[in-house]
């Protein structure tokens, strides 16, 4: 029985790593991902060097405009002429965006302030354009109860804030946001692609085999049984290969391909722009006063040069090496292999259930929707509050656990919950190959007739 279960492994493993297909995919995947990433990074450095510049038509009688303090990202003039003649100008000029300062503004409580924009404008200007109004109404208030431009220099404080994280021994390890949270992400969205991927090549290799009527001659030999376990397995191994590979070619990619292409980009010495309003206060760009926003934003992009400036990678690498690496590997092993062998005998019962591909989409809905579901909360929840009870309730429900532990493990999971999560996972795969075996040896022979949840549920407990 072993080793025919063994067999059918071996050959579901060895038909499709020898495919072409499969060596140009292994190849060109770590290639095509490490392009990507270099545009996308193209692209998002490309975006820091526009300037925007913002008009100012300033009635109020109070000259905020001079406290309007221009960067290299954003850029303050004056309107010139009535307030409609400002509005025409700004129509016709390439500018980005114009400040009206109504007469009468009052500094305690300054309502009426509008931004005009040519269509609609942008979260991230209209948050910059406010962070600097904020700031120039701060100065204001601060310069009526008499301090100076260099006195308020001096007010003015910024922490350096340094993450430690602190185990229950008491030992103290450097925390990284950016390391902790790209880990988590890499983890669950490596486990989710795994699970279609190969979950729906188990279920089309099914289903091929089936309308050719090869199963009618491998079961005269072969358990139900073993042979759909064969296929999950052998199908398992070469997912495992192919991602071992892609994982060696990537890290080589990284480590060789993009410094090369990322080397050729001098750093640029940002110049902080003078500001054009009349009267402009020579305030510097780094006293600005930051919304949360602007200020999480400034935050991650501190992280990223760091994980990608020679002089921060030491210090970023670090931070990943005192993450807990081996409870992390033990944990992504168990939830790739016990997800995918969970969602895969789910796949093989579909496959074995229906004639036509088609078919199969009213039983894949209810499949594939706890793992959508396990990503998406994921990455928007869970991956901002990995202690949280959603985080919590997932990751011990075997369907969709597999994403949601993963995301927790980085950020440090009480051992007890880790092992009540990976007992959970085994009762559901126990249950899940159980009702798919049921389903499986019932339906692998059933040829053209309409398959129904009620008719699934008869072969659940037919004798035999």
């Amino acid at each position: 029985m072993a080793s025919k279960f063994f067999l059918i492994a071996q050959r579901e493993y060895l038909t499709r790593v020898r495919k072409k297909s499969f060596i140009v995919l292994t190849l060109a995947v770590p290639l095509l991902l490490a392009a990507f990433g270099f545009i996308i990074a193209k692209v998002a450095s490309s975006d820091n060097d526009t300037t925007d510049v913002i008009e100012v038509r300033d009635d109020s009688g109070l000259n905020i405009a001079s406290h309007l303090v221009s960067t290299p990202q954003l850029r303050f003039e004056a309107a010139t002429g009535t307030l409609a003649e400002a509005k025409k100008s700004f129509l016709k000029a390439k500018h980005d965006g114009l400040v009206v300062l109504p007469a009468g503004l009052d500094v305690e409580n300054p309502t009426g302030v509008q931004f005009f924009g040519k269509g609609n404008i942008s979260l991230k200007k209209e948050l910059a354009v406010k962070n600097a109004l904020d700031k120039a109404f701060s100065d204001l208030k601060m310069k009526k109860s008499g301090l100076s431009q260099e006195q308020l220099d001096r007010l003015r404080s910024k922490v350096v804030l340094q993450a430690v994280s602190l185990d229950e021994t008491g030992k103290e390890a450097d925390s990284n946001a950016l390391a902790t949270s790209g880990m988590a992400y890499a983890l669950a969205l490596a486990i989710y692609l795994f699970i279609f991927i190969y979950g729906v090549q188990i279920m089309r290799g099914v289903g091929e085999e089936k309308s050719s009527r090869i199963m009618e001659v491998m079961l005269s030999s072969v358990k139900p049984f073993d042979l759909m376990m064969g296929k999950i397995v052998g199908i398992a191994a070469v997912g495992l290969t192919q991602f071992l590979l892609w994982g060696v070619l990537s890290f080589g990619v990284s480590s060789v391909v993009l410094p090369m292409l990322m080397g050729k980009d001098k750093p640029k010495t940002e110049v902080a722009a003078a500001p054009t309003a009349p009267g402009a206060a020579a305030a510097s760009a780094a006293d600005e006063p930051e919304s949360a926003e602007v200020a999480f934003d400034k935050g991650m992009d501190t992280q990223k040069d760091q994980a990608t400036n020679p002089a921060g990678r030491f210090a970023f690498f670090n931070t990943i090496a005192n993450l807990p690496l081996g409870t992390i590997l033990f944990g992504f092993i168990v939830y790739f292999l016990g997800g995918y062998l969970l969602y895969g005998a789910l796949f093989g019962a579909v496959g074995a259930a229906v004639d036509d591909q088609t078919d199969t989409q009213q039983f894949m809905f209810p499949i594939t929707m706890p793992l959508i579901l396990s990503y998406i909360v994921g990455v928007s929840v869970i991956l901002r509050n990995p202690d949280g009870p959603v985080a919590f309730w997932m990751s011990m429900f075997p369907l969709t656990s597999p994403i949601a532990m993963v995301i927790r493990l980085p950020f440090g999971v009480p051992a007890w919950q880790l092992a009540l999560s990976i007992f959970l996972l085994i009762l559901g795969f126990i249950g899940t190959v159980w009702v798919a075996a049921r389903i499986y040896r019932v339906g692998i022979l059933m040829y053209g007739k309409k398959v129904t949840y009620k008719e699934l549920g008869k072969w659940m407990f037919y004798k035999g």
